[in-house]
């Protein structure tokens, strides 16, 4: 899981107000309960006090303690119950106290008479094993003139019981409450976060080669709504300005190409009449060169043109890749004899693309050339075509210098030169590359490079494989030179 994305974050933030919402609910509902229970039981102990003393204590002066012991034992039965009470008569002592009740809670001799300060009053009583005593009591004056202090004491265990089963309640129901929660958020977040999923996988396929698609737009009036709208405008504009680009690189080099044909033409003319004049003939000759150079980048900036507007014609058959890349490796075997180049080929049989025989022979020419130009003398050169999986794989690999690494991410842009000065001097425009991409591009091929500095290089092409057979490799249609 990504502790980074977005639905985690939101869902983290859910869980953790959700769980601090019910932490103040638990507690509020807690201390509430506390205080009304503790409320409850200092009214109940009063209301005993006062109809001890209005309806026993005003008949005492009657009867006689015992009276009152049985009057209280019968109404009260603080034994069983596990209540305390106690009657205290002024200048006189204690007219009656209740006995240790069964549970055995607390001894009642060991509790203290009340201060004149905790008189007409709740009291709280602790026990040395942990037990607590709630005590209240009131003083009144019967009508004969006796003053008496009538006390009637619980233990606070009754409402420690109650408290700790909502804190039981609370512990086990709390955190399913909130592992239900987190799910069913998550669960919300991500279907919720779906479309954003489609929005970014169908923005990641988006490039230059295909700003005529656009994103999908989810009709609910949302943000998201809004923000694929807003993407797709981008990418309309975008759509726009590439256009535009193409457009104008296309007419440029149409426009250029016509007066460079006439100025090489006029340059030839003036070459073949001029008269023996040694320094005036280098200038021609350098011009003539000059002009040379301009008309194949012209055509080469033309063909990218036309290439990336889909506007060049492809004449697609069935094709043998081997066969096409060996035949065209065997035409360029004099031009890497020049520098003592050696150009080993292996070839696997019936590797069969569709495709353009021209702008792929092409693609073959331009990568040898490249490997030829910047290989060493008296390097090799493998020029290779395999099949793996659904994929016609053409390989071209040189032990050559290699390329930089801060270079390989630029080597397909258009004019980028790793080695601008010695790319000059082979007469390189740092087109061929570029116009390899845009070929490979229009037959929905992937071109990749690889390199090692001081190792070589490598260009492999991937073309969709036209019949998915898999067939072995026949050892006599593998050629070494």
């Amino acid at each position: 899981m990504n502790t980074r994305s977005l639905r985690f974050r939101i869902t983290a933030w859910y869980a953790g107000l959700l769980a601090g919402a019910l932490i103040v609910f638990g507690v509020s509902v807690y201390l509430g309960l506390e205080r009304y229970l503790d409320w409850t039981l200092q009214r109940t102990l009063a209301s005993e006090c006062q109809t001890i003393g209005t309806e026993l204590l005003s008949q005492l002066s009657a009867k006689d303690n015992l009276w009152l012991a049985t009057e209280i034992n019968e109404a009260y039965a603080p034994e069983v119950n596990g209540r305390f009470i106690r009657v205290v008569r002024q200048d006189v002592g204690i007219v009656y106290v209740s006995g240790q009740p069964k549970d055995g809670m607390f001894d009642p001799s060991r509790i203290p008479l009340p201060t004149d300060t905790e008189k007409d009053g709740p009291r709280k009583i602790r026990f040395e094993a942990g037990n607590r005593l709630l005590i209240d009591s009131i003083t009144l004056t019967t009508a004969n003139g006796n003053r008496f202090l009538v006390e009637s004491g619980a233990p606070y265990n009754q409402v420690e019981v109650v408290l700790h089963g909502l804190l039981r309640i609370f512990a086990i129901y709390m955190p399913f409450v909130v592992s239900l929660a987190v799910a069913g958020g998550y669960w919300l977040m991500r279907r919720s976060l779906a479309p954003v999923d489609e929005i970014t996988r169908r923005a990641e396929g988006i490039t230059s080669s295909n700003l005529s698609e656009r994103l999908p737009v989810i009709r609910t009036g949302d943000e998201l709504e809004r923000l694929s709208t807003a993407l797709n405008r981008m990418i309309e504009r975008l759509d726009e300005a590439f256009q535009h680009i193409n457009r104008f690189s296309a007419d440029a080099s149409h426009e250029l190409r016509t007066p460079l044909t006439i100025l090489q033409l006029e340059l030839e003319g003036i070459a073949q009449n001029q008269r023996r004049d040694a320094a005036l003939g280098d200038q021609i000759g350098s011009a003539l060169e000059e002009t040379h150079r301009m008309s194949r980048i012209v055509e080469s900036l033309l063909a990218i043109s036309r290439l990336d507007a889909g506007e060049v014609k492809m004449d697609k058959t069935r094709l043998d890749l081997g066969d096409l890349a060996a035949s065209t490796a065997d035409e360029m075997r004099l031009l890497a004899e020049e520098k003592s180049i050696r150009i080993r080929t292996h070839m696997a049989i019936s590797v069969h693309v569709e495709g353009d025989r021209t702008r792929l022979q092409q693609v073959i020419v331009n990568l040898i050339d490249n490997a030829i130009k910047y290989n060493q003398e008296g390097g090799v050169i493998d020029v290779s075509v395999s099949r793996e999986g659904n994929a016609a794989v053409f390989e071209v690999s040189d032990n050559g210098p290699g390329i930089p690494v801060h270079a390989l991410p630029h080597v397909f842009e258009r004019f980028y030169r790793a080695d601008k000065a010695r790319s000059r001097a082979n007469g390189g425009a740092g087109l061929g590359l570029s116009i390899v991409k845009a070929i490979c591009a229009a037959h929905n091929a992937e071109v990749k490079v690889s390199s090692c500095e001081g190792r070589g290089s490598c260009f492999r092409v991937e073309l969709p494989l036209l019949d998915m057979v898999t067939r072995d490799v026949d050892p006599a249609a593998v050629r070494q030179v």
